[in-house]
């Protein structure tokens, strides 16, 4: 059996020392390493030699990035992410060190996931939630709210500036004129300064309630949810069907918990008074005006009204 001295001494490993020697001046001659040279001139030949695997990958990776296909089809070996050469001299021989580090993609999606995971939706169409907002597209989408976006906007500052507030705001205004669409963007705008939020859609949330009788633990889990998030929106109060458990174990449960506490906030296409007359009715029990009036007063002194006027956009061509 012939040693590896003598296999490299003949035709094959000459060959091989060859590919070697010419993959080392490539390497070596790459305007990446002619720059970490500069910066380190104790990286020698020999060094390279040690170290050619990480150097490639280096030099590959950081290429790979100059031609980003797009995080989904990051072609390198940690999606996301590239290496990074650390060159460290010592006593006896220079190391090498490699690292992978996030681009900068990478880490815009993940802030942006995590800006998601911090709103809940309950019922409302994920992809209200599921983008960034321009504040420039929202002003310019219809003038005649203008005034109810810069209140929105005030409200984002406040929060920044000074943190939870314990009042909300109620949002009405007729159909399509963007109510939802402008909490939405409250939420997401919030998300991004580690609040949590959660929306909740009130005609299937009330209907929802219903099953929710036959599972108590899905019930409770949902009713603490709601109670402790940071931010609530209750969107479309006053288009539920309306039952007094609705009322006066649900809503009253959470709105009695969240009052002097945390904000809530509404959209609805009723004003205040009509949301009381909707409340004191229920088709079971008929005319209950204390009890209207009692949920009122967990909403009515914990929010700022504010009216979203414009055109409906449901209806518009975009």
């Amino acid at each position: 059996m012939e040693s590896l001295g003598e296999l490299l001494r003949g035709g094959q490993g000459r060959q091989l020392l060859q590919q070697a020697e010419n993959k080392v001046r490539e390497i070596a001659s790459d305007p990446l390493i002619v720059k970490l040279r500069a910066k380190h001139p104790e990286l020698d030949s020999q060094t390279i030699k040690l170290n050619l695997n990480k150097l490639h990958q280096y030099i590959t990776e950081y290429n790979n990035c100059n031609n980003c296909p797009g995080l989904d089809r990051c072609p390198n070996d940690m999606e996301g992410h590239y290496t990074l050469l650390d060159v460290e001299p010592g006593e006896d021989w220079t190391r090498v060190y490699d690292q992978k580090v996030a681009c900068k993609k990478f880490i815009a999606k993940a802030t942006q996931d995590s800006v998601r995971s911090r709103i809940r939706s309950f019922y409302v169409d994920e992809r209200a939630l599921s983008q960034g907002y321009s504040s420039l597209e929202i002003l310019d989408k219809d003038p005649d709210r203008e005034e109810a976006v810069g209140r929105i906007m005030q409200y984002i500052v406040t929060i920044r500036q000074q943190g939870l507030q314990p009042t909300g705001l109620y949002l009405a205004g007729n159909f399509g004129t963007g109510k939802t669409f402008l909490m939405c963007y409250l939420l997401y705008e919030l998300a991004k300064e580690g609040y949590s939020g959660a929306i909740v859609y009130m005609p299937d949330f009330a209907e929802d309630l219903k099953t929710m009788f036959q599972d108590p633990m899905k019930l409770k889990e949902t009713i603490d949810v709601l109670k402790e998030t940071d931010l609530l929106v209750f969107d479309d109060i006053g288009a539920e069907n309306l039952n007094p458990w609705l009322r006066d174990h649900v809503m009253g449960a959470i709105l009695n918990y969240r009052m002097n506490r945390k904000p809530t906030f509404f959209t609805s296409n009723h004003d205040l008074d009509a949301l009381e007359k909707h409340f004191s009715f229920t088709s079971k029990d008929g005319d209950e005006e204390f009890k209207g009036r009692r949920i009122m007063d967990r909403i009515r002194p914990f929010v700022d009204v504010v009216m979203v006027n414009g055109y409906n956009k449901r209806g518009a061509r975009s």
